[in-house]
């Protein structure tokens, strides 16, 4: 996930056949008696077990890093029997509610406010986290609405909604008549919803079917325009990948002005969600849109396909930081930024001021020396200072992925780098094979070479200062610090060696 909140980011999807012996739970979601407020009633296929006391809501979800704790905005939560009389309901927790006799359950009702026009004290919702409606759209991000009975986190669901009959609707959910189907409850999370009046545009990508569906409050922007200004950054990111690793990808843009709060954009294995100002769409905004997209797209690699067994079974209880955020947002903000150089569609000097240098200058200025990428992953729920600190994984994190890059590529004569190195995780490993969240480092430094062990060491598990000057200059490129601030160039006369390796760290694909 990437958010926009400092100088200017879900999973597992299977199968419908998923947990076959568990019940479906079949939502109706009503958002047109409140624009403030969606009122669900859930209502379980079966029986439910006796010990599925609770009803749990999100307290977060898959790549927030962010405690969100939903049941926050709940309000009368009730349940019934068979015969419609209720059961007994008690508060846990903020986000958990007991029920008396889960076993005689036939429905529960309860009403949401939307994240969007509710106020909180603390730890606000990120918009492109969140929900809203008004007359002419629904944002809907599920965990932001369901929940699920404890043991009940992987039953299938099915989701009906009740809006406006000539609405759009933009989602990766398959449907089946007007309801919604998911395999699961993390299946639901990881497939956001918008409706509404809005554009519609497609095209192919090799074998990759991409839909866009945009929300536009004053028209300024529409899925034509932003599917043209994309085309090159896909297919930039097919050269660098070789091949998509999905059949269909659904981008969803929300475009309103005056927002207030973080903006930016949520990844999901098979669509992602922009929540963005809208503005007027200059040439340089439209190249920040894109930018961003080419972000969140690339987050198909990582954690979608490529993530630890914390990402790969969820816990939407209590928040449970990785250590491999590094990987997930880090390496995925050098990827977006590499294709589009290698693609063709950047400019070598936009790139190395942009990609490089601006994001050393930023890294050294804004943010707290001694906060390692790991302290960033450790504390990245907490809130507080953390939250201060965390958007320098979109810089830090960036950097220490092109290090590396370098560094694999002196290492192997510049036959590989970061790049071939994701390759080769993503044909080992992908969705059901996560990688070791304890050995992963390890894991690839048997991938590669015995010094990359002490790279892992010394700028992603400790704060040491980065070698920036030494490892731009292995291919050939100087960094100058001046009163204007920081740039990189490429030096007027290299060595044969830094040739060869700028040659092999620039090529095209």
């Amino acid at each position: 996930m990437r958010k926009i909140i400092i100088l200017c980011g879900a999973l597992a999807v299977s199968t419908l056949a998923m947990a076959q012996d568990l019940p479906e739970m079949s939502y109706e979601i009503d958002i047109t008696q409140n624009l403030d407020t969606f009122f669900v009633t859930l209502s379980p296929a079966t029986t439910l077990d006796k010990s599925a006391r609770i009803y749990q809501f999100a307290a977060t979800a898959p790549g927030t890093y962010q405690t969100m704790n939903l049941g926050r905005f709940v309000s009368l939560f009730r349940a019934f029997d068979k015969k419609g009389r209720e059961l007994l309901v008690t508060r846990k927790s903020v986000n958990q509610f007991e029920i008396s006799k889960p076993h005689k359950i036939a429905k529960i009702t309860y009403q949401m406010a939307e994240t969007f026009d509710t106020p909180v004290e603390d730890f606000p919702v990120y918009l492109m986290c969140g929900s809203s409606i008004e007359e002419d759209h629904a944002l809907i991000n599920t965990h932001t609405i369901m929940g699920y009975f404890e043991g009940y986190q992987k039953s299938p669901i099915s989701i009906s909604v009740t809006g406006k009959d000539d609405w759009k609707i933009g989602t990766a959910l398959p449907m089946e008549g007007n309801r919604f189907l998911a395999s699961s409850f993390d299946h639901a999370v990881d497939s956001p919803i918008l409706m509404g009046e809005l554009s519609f545009a497609d095209t192919t990508i090799a074998d990759t079917q991409v839909e866009i569906y945009t929300y536009s409050q004053q028209g300024k922007f529409d899925s034509k325009s932003l599917l043209a200004g994309m085309s090159d950054m896909l297919d930039a990111t097919l050269q660098f990948l070789v091949e998509l690793p999905v059949d269909r990808y659904t981008f969803l843009y929300f475009f309103e002005p005056g927002l207030t709060g973080a903006t930016g954009a949520w990844e999901h294995s098979y669509s992602s969600e922009y929540v963005l100002e809208e503005k007027d769409p200059t040439a340089e905004y439209m190249q920040s849109v894109t930018d961003i997209a080419s972000h969140e797209f690339f987050h198909i690699v990582t954690p979608l396909n490529i993530h630890s067994e914390i990402v790969e079974s969820f816990n939407f209880v209590s928040p449970t930081p990785s250590v491999h955020l590094w990987m997930y947002e880090g390496v995925t903000e050098w990827a977006s930024n590499m294709l589009l150089y290698r693609g063709g569609v950047v400019e070598e000097e936009d790139y190395l001021q942009n990609a490089i240098a601006t994001k050393i200058l930023v890294d050294e200025k804004y943010f707290d020396p001694t906060w390692s990428l790991k302290k960033l992953s450790d504390e990245s729920f907490n809130g507080g200072a953390a939250s201060k600190q965390y958007a320098n994984i979109y810089f830090r994190g960036s950097l220490v992925a092109g290090l590396l890059d370098i560094r694999l590529l002196e290492l192997s004569g510049g036959q590989a780098g970061l790049r071939e190195l994701m390759l080769k995780l993503i044909d080992q490993y992908g969705k059901g094979k996560p990688v070791s969240e304890k050995t992963f480092f390890d894991d690839l430094t048997a991938m590669t070479y015995p010094e990359i062990r002490d790279f892992f060491d010394q700028y992603i598990l400790a704060a040491n200062p980065l070698p920036h000057e030494e490892y731009l200059a292995k291919i050939g490129l100087e960094l100058t610090r001046g009163e204007s601030g920081i740039s990189v160039t490429k030096m007027k006369e290299m060595s044969e060696d830094q040739r060869k390796l700028f040659e092999a760290w620039s090529k095209n694909l």
